[in-house]
């Protein structure tokens, strides 16, 4: 009996199309599953504690070994929605700029397009929990995921953080992708890829069991996440590994 694959992904709303297809299908008889938030399942597969996940891109650097599996990430084509600077004023009048606890690539792209980009002069402020109610004044905040879909409702300046790299670089944005710390096998990895496939060839149906009050998720589908790991996406992740080392 070969040892099951440990997989680790996140719960957000934008993972749910790429985990739909896993519940049924025969991939699941050599896989273990689990959720978590991206810096979390960072460290797990930097540890080793599991073997293949769903993780910010920028973790790569921090691996001894790694593989892309998968034909699918989470990534942006244009304004992404979900991973924004949220302000009461304008980029130039920003003071301080309270940082995600929950992703480590928003925060390097955040970081990068600060510097390279809008070319501001801020303090960076690590959070722990909860800070939203902190964006006021002249403290701005990077927010991501559900919460960020919900900030946008509250914060009268949106900075989309996927439309600024664009700008800045011509490139589309890969925020996640399924990356293993080894090499897996080839029906493991093709079986795995038909499942990626399932939820997004049937959006209708993810979209019923996923739906959110004030949120247009077929749009954010769609519009805002691009899931295909095209080739002009691998470009853009390897641009932007290049501004991390």
């Amino acid at each position: 009996m070969e040892r099951k694959v440990k997989v680790a992904a996140v719960s957000y709303l934008n993972t749910k199309p790429l985990l739909y297809g896993f519940r049924d299908h025969k991939v699941m008889r050599s896989m273990e599953l689990t959720l978590d938030y991206p810096a979390k399942i960072a460290r797990q597969l930097i540890d080793g504690e599991v073997d293949l996940a769903l993780v910010p891109v920028a973790i790569i650097p921090k691996l001894k070994e790694y593989h892309i599996v998968s034909d699918f990430c989470i990534g942006a084509e244009s304004p992404v929605a979900s991973v924004c600077l949220f302000s009461d004023v304008p980029l130039q009048n920003i003071h301080r700029i309270y940082l995600d606890y929950q992703s480590r690539t928003s925060v390097a792209l955040l970081k990068l397009l600060v510097r390279d980009h809008w070319k501001l002069n801020v303090e960076f402020i690590e959070t722990a929990e909860d800070y939203q109610h902190l964006i006021r004044g002249n403290d701005a905040g990077l927010v991501i995921g559900d919460r960020a879909l919900a900030q946008r409702e509250v914060s009268p300046l949106v900075f989309d953080l996927a439309e600024a790299w664009i700008r800045f670089t011509s490139l589309p944005f890969v925020f996640a992708a399924w990356i293993s710390n080894k090499p897996l096998p080839v029906a493991f990895i093709q079986q795995f890829n038909d499942a990626n496939s399932i939820g997004l060839n049937n959006l209708p149906a993810v979209v019923a069991e996923n739906s959110s009050p004030g949120i247009d998720l077929t749009a954010y589908y769609t519009k805002n996440i691009s899931y295909p790991l095209t080739p002009s996406k691998r470009q853009g992740m390897q641009r932007f590994l290049s501004y991390l080392q």
